[in-house]
């Protein structure tokens, strides 16, 4: 028993300054924001700055601003992530059952997530620049609202489809060879073999990559801020927060859409696991 106390403390004292060393930098400038987040607080008038409660909460979930601009992200996430998936699962699989130039493949395909987020929107601006790019001719494809998703849709997708090929990669190589040998003893043909089997057993890793690519992507802001200023609908919900913060000054504003878009990260992350633990 005092064995167990002593490694305990032992534990507590090695993870004790990192843990709170997180603290400092997550709970308390998310506890600043929400303070912030109940004043009237302006930076074009510092003078007038006041209390306001939830006011700021109420103006902005009964305005359009906030409404729209979810309904965009929504569309931006579930169609970047779902084709990541997609083509992430297939490059996966590619990956595991390749026998000659394995190692250069895997190379070749995690290559454009090295590459920094703020270079690869502004190397596909530049793609579909009308009369500049090699893409589209003359036809300005940042200046419609679905055209300009879908470059936006296909950056983040060329970006970020090697990190779900890598975790899903990940989740195949975790299943045992013997029970392909069984499905296929059992008389199962490859597609059934990817439904019976190689799906049920990377569930835990698809459920991962899918969390860790929906709070990403939910978050979005650079791509469109590079490509799109927020223009022709584009504007998402970090990019709502950055206008109020940086552009209208609205300190109050800005840390209430702030808080609100942690509430929705929050309850996607609380989505993902209750589903992960049902899935287990």
């Amino acid at each position: 028993m005092n064995r167990v106390r002593t490694e305990q403390r032992l534990g507590w004292l090695m993870a004790g300054p990192a843990l709170l060393l997180m603290l400092a930098v997550t709970v308390v400038p998310v506890l600043r924001t929400v303070a912030l987040s109940l004043e009237r607080y302006s930076l074009s008038a510092p003078g007038e700055r006041a209390f306001a409660g939830l006011g700021n909460y109420r103006e902005i979930l009964t305005g359009q601003d906030w409404w729209r601009d979810l309904s965009s992200t929504v569309i931006l996430t579930v169609t970047s992530v779902g084709l990541e998936f997609v083509l992430g699962f297939a490059l996966a699989l590619a990956m595991h059952k390749v026998l000659w130039g394995r190692q250069l493949l895997r190379t070749v395909v995690l290559v454009p997530y090295a590459v920094l987020t703020v270079v690869s929107a502004f190397a596909f601006r530049f793609a579909f620049q009308p009369s500049v790019g090699f893409v589209g001719g003359d036809f300005n494809w940042l200046g419609e609202t679905w055209s300009a998703y879908t470059v936006i849709v296909l950056t983040e997708v060329w970006k970020t489809t090697p990190f779900m090929a890598l975790m899903l990669l990940a989740g195949l190589v975790t299943v045992p060879g013997e029970v392909y040998e069984a499905a296929k003893v059992d008389g199962a043909n490859a597609w059934q073999r990817l439904w019976r089997v190689t799906i049920p057993c990377v569930r835990p890793a698809i459920m991962v990559a899918l969390l860790f690519r929906t709070l990403d992507a939910f978050r979005i802001f650079d791509t469109v801020y590079i490509q799109t200023q927020g223009a022709v609908g584009t504007e998402t919900l970090s990019f709502l927060s950055y206008r109020f913060l940086i552009r209208d000054l609205e300190v109050g504003l800005g840390s209430a859409v702030s808080v609100l878009l942690f509430v929705c990260v929050a309850m996607i992350a609380a989505g993902f696991v209750r589903a992960f633990r049902g899935a287990s």
